[in-house]
């Protein structure tokens, strides 16, 4: 199981199937403007 996380704000945007466990990282359409670097 898969997780997309927006990269500003950290909340979950969407889930997918996938065979590992993955946390993908997007950007949601937040207003955030500070990009977190990980």
């Amino acid at each position: 199981m898969g997780t997309i996380v927006c990269k500003s704000c950290q909340s979950t945007i969407e889930h997918f199937e996938e065979e590992k466990v993955t946390v993908l990282y997007s950007h949601c359409g937040c207003d955030h403007d500070i990009e977190i670097d990980d």
